[in-house]
């Protein structure tokens, strides 16, 4: 039985979880969930089913990354550094060059929360049997809901109907009402050669743009000439919905990309308040406090408030997608409170 690889994709800054996600300190490395990131949960969550790790991540979170997985006596010897991001597509196809055809890679975001019991272990259990016949596998996530932030995977079974795009209220409604319809979770399973010829099939300028950067890399680092070279895109876009060796996992382990702060009250709402500093605002109804200091007050319902060291950010419940507006506003005023 050949080797299964944990590809953990480390990229992204979390801008919608500013202030507390920064540049210098993104979301899966915030160590606010039983005084553990993200990304440490990832790590841990994942030993059991792989032989080893393959870190896909940036320079400047290389060692974050690399400082995180000692505390836990992990070893990241398998890196691909990136100068800049191209999506991630390119970044699959770089760790998969990296490895024997043969190896099946098993790839996680490094910022989702995901409970790891007996249902994860099911569905990693069936991924890999249907990636070792040579399909290109994802996992969908039994909806909770009409979520209108993640993409869906229309299903029967465990073939692929289609990729939906992030619908609208209206449109999630009617994709649950139809219940053939799952969360498009972001995670992968396939073996490496099989990834590499679907990505030369159905984008081979993309394949020899990777093999070129491939060939620069030294110590893990890529070139930034080659790389700047890559086709930016992402694996739904570049092969999964061209490619006729898709697979779904029906899967219904509790999963959650905790993306907004809304997210974030949700799942502590649900886990007894597992998320460090977060706390419901007592006297009032609905509001809850990011912080460590006691917030007190009387009659303002329906907030949240964020407090850091050098900001504070206070929003409407249920409106956290407004983040967004007030990260670009702040970015163009002073960019030392978004890095």
């Amino acid at each position: 039985m050949h080797q299964c690889i944990n590809v953990i994709l480390s990229g992204g800054s979390g801008t919608r979880l500013w202030p507390l996600s920064r540049q210098s300190n993104p979301k899966q490395f915030l160590k606010v969930f039983n005084k553990q990131s993200l990304f440490q949960h990832t790590l841990k969550r994942n030993q059991g089913f792989c032989d080893s790790y393959m870190l896909i991540t940036n320079v400047t979170q290389k060692v974050m990354a690399e400082t995180q997985a000692a505390e836990m006596e992990i070893s990241l010897n398998q890196k691909v550094i990136e100068p800049v991001g191209r999506n991630t597509a390119p970044a699959i196809a770089l760790a998969c060059l990296s490895v024997d055809p043969e190896a099946v890679m098993f790839v996680t975001p490094s910022d989702h929360m995901i409970d790891g019991g007996q249902a994860y272990q099911n569905a990693i259990n069936r991924a890999v049997e249907l990636a070792q016949e040579g399909n290109v596998v994802t996992f969908g996530i039994d909806p909770l809901g009409p979520e209108t932030g993640f993409g869906y995977i229309e299903a029967r079974g465990e073939s692929v109907v289609s990729f939906r795009e992030k619908p609208d209220l209206k449109t999630a409604k009617e994709f649950l009402a139809s219940g053939n319809f799952l969360w498009n979770s972001g995670m992968f399973c396939f073996k490496a050669g099989v990834f590499l010829e679907e990505l030369e099939k159905h984008h081979y300028e993309m394949l020899k743009a990777c093999k070129q950067a491939y060939s620069t890399i030294e110590n893990g680092f890529v070139d930034l000439e080659s790389m700047l070279t890559i086709p930016a895109d992402s694996i739904d876009y570049a092969v999964l919905e061209k490619s006729d060796r898709v697979k779904v996992v029906p899967s219904s382990f509790y999963w959650t990309d905790l993306g907004t702060f809304d997210a974030l009250i949700n799942y502590a709402q649900l886990n007894q308040n597992r998320v460090d500093m977060l706390r419901p605002v007592e006297g009032c109804s609905n509001a809850y406090a990011f912080t460590n200091k006691k917030v007190v007050a009387n009659g303002v319902d329906n907030i949240m408030l964020v407090e850091t060291k050098d900001v504070m950010l206070v929003l409407p419940i249920g409106e956290s997608n407004r983040v967004k507006s007030v990260y670009n506003s702040i970015k163009e005023n002073d960019r030392s409170l978004v890095e």
